[in-house]
């Protein structure tokens, strides 16, 4: 089973545009949207039709939950003063540019995707329930929408939100910063069951110093079962499209100017 997942778009057409055509090319299995269709950039509707168009199952980012509450907060961790001055410019023009259509299948998104498989090949135990793998599907954390999980989260902690939340594969973005890491909630001399946690990084707007449009092909064979390291493989794909089109279209807007070298420089 091939799955290609990708999230935080962020209004950035252009980048979306590639990284579907780069997705179509591969033939995955299966394609899911991990949210953020919205904020930041001048396409909200464009991007919102096109998942839509296409049928991809999407989950609420916490941008898409704000903006189909009409609120002014997007849940985002700004730090700086002027962070929080270039945030309250990106919600309020996307707030008046989201058409109402648009705003309601943003309020109707799902807060999260749970995938089951069984995996067992045994003919003579073929009608036994099994223990499923379980692949979950959220946006900042299992436990909430805005909530970052970044690599350097200690394994142990990181491991009990997965055990927390009773998935085998845990698949976010929110971060913007692309990782992937097999964890136990055991100590480390101690571990015996271990867990997979995948950040799937960024299409339009990434922040790992790659300007390039990102997303993931995850890859389960029939060898995966829960607790082991085994049956699981990531790839991170990298997508070049038109950075230009897309910070020369902020510029051209109301929204600040950092928002468009930030796509150049991809911080």
């Amino acid at each position: 089973m091939k799955i290609a997942l990708f999230s935080d778009i962020h209004a950035n057409l252009p980048a979306l545009e590639a990284v579907l055509a780069d997705i179509d090319s591969r033939q995955p299995d299966a394609v899911y949207c991990l949210g953020d269709l919205v904020g930041y950039n001048i396409w909200p509707n464009e991007v919102i039709a096109t998942i839509r168009k296409r049928g991809i199952p999407t989950i609420a980012g916490n941008y898409d939950y704000g903006i189909g509450r009409s609120s002014d907060d997007c849940g985002c961790a700004y730090k700086e003063e002027q962070e929080k001055a270039n945030g309250k410019v990106s919600i309020a023009y996307t707030n008046k540019a989201v058409g109402d259509t648009e705003r309601q299948y943003l309020r109707t998104l799902p807060t999260h995707i749970r995938v089951e498989f069984e995996l067992g090949n045994d003919p003579e135990h073929l009608w036994q329930q099994q223990t499923p793998f379980t692949l979950l599907l959220v946006h900042g954390s299992p436990r909430r929408v805005n909530e970052y999980l970044f690599e350097d989260r200690g394994d142990r902690s990181l491991g009990r939100v997965i055990e927390g939340a009773g998935a085998d594969v845990l698949c976010f973005g929110h971060t913007h910063k692309p990782f992937n890491k097999v964890v136990s909630a055991e100590p480390e001399e101690e571990a015996s069951y271990f867990r997979h946690a995948i950040n799937i990084g960024s299409v339009g707007k990434p922040k790992d110093g790659d300007p390039r449009a990102g997303y993931v092909l995850l890859s389960i064979d029939e060898t995966a079962r829960p607790g082991s390291r085994d049956g699981v493989s990531v790839e991170f794909v990298r997508v070049a499209y038109d950075v230009e089109k897309a910070a020369q279209a902020v510029e051209q807007s109301e929204l600040p100017d950092a928002y468009a070298q930030a796509l150049r420089i991809a911080r």
